[in-house]
């Protein structure tokens, strides 16, 4: 693991922050948006027998939450590579 300079630790952070507001905001957007504000356009359409609204308000997020933390890991991965800072 090499050490960051100021900047360079700077720069690492700043895109890190902006990953995590990228994927909290998707987040924020299919639980909140979808599983509650948008529930009643959405239940117009049907998944396996249920809802599309209730199945997001009930199913949906969590499995949005946990490709979210998938990604968040192969994504840091790659800027832990960029940056010369990846755990051996």
């Amino acid at each position: 693991m090499s050490k960051l300079s100021e900047q360079q630790a700077k720069r690492y952070w700043k895109r890190n922050r902006s990953l995590m507001m990228r994927l909290l905001s998707i987040w924020f957007i299919v639980s909140f948006g979808f599983g509650i504000i948008g529930v009643d356009a959405l239940n117009t359409f049907q998944l396996g027998g249920y809802k599309l609204g209730f199945w997001f308000a009930q199913q949906g997020s969590i499995f949005v939450f946990i490709g979210l933390i998938f990604y968040y890991v192969a994504a840091m991965a790659r800027l832990d590579r960029e940056f010369g800072v990846e755990e051996e």
